[in-house]
């Protein structure tokens, strides 16, 4: 699936936190295998808004949306336990 070039905001995010070879590494799985186990790729609460996320590590999660063309937006990388 592929990914959308990501908005500034959330390139700055990845940036500030110091993300960027996770954000490579789980864009690469991603874009190869929206389902890769070690992604945990799940569909949000509630359903209907038909928002899922990532996992970039234990601490982030990447929130995103799937378009009809098939390809994914990224709306937000977030800290998971906050």
């Amino acid at each position: 699936m592929r990914i959308i070039p990501l908005r500034r905001d959330i390139e700055e995010y990845i940036r500030i936190h110091a993300l960027a070879k996770k954000w490579q590494k789980a864009r690469k799985l991603f874009e190869n295998n929206p389902r890769h186990p070690s992604l945990n790729t799940e569909l949000l609460e509630p359903k209907e808004n038909l928002l899922y996320s990532f996992r970039l590590d234990k601490k982030y999660r990447v929130i995103f949306l799937v378009h009809e063309d098939k390809s994914a937006e990224i709306v937000k990388i977030t800290n998971h336990y906050r």
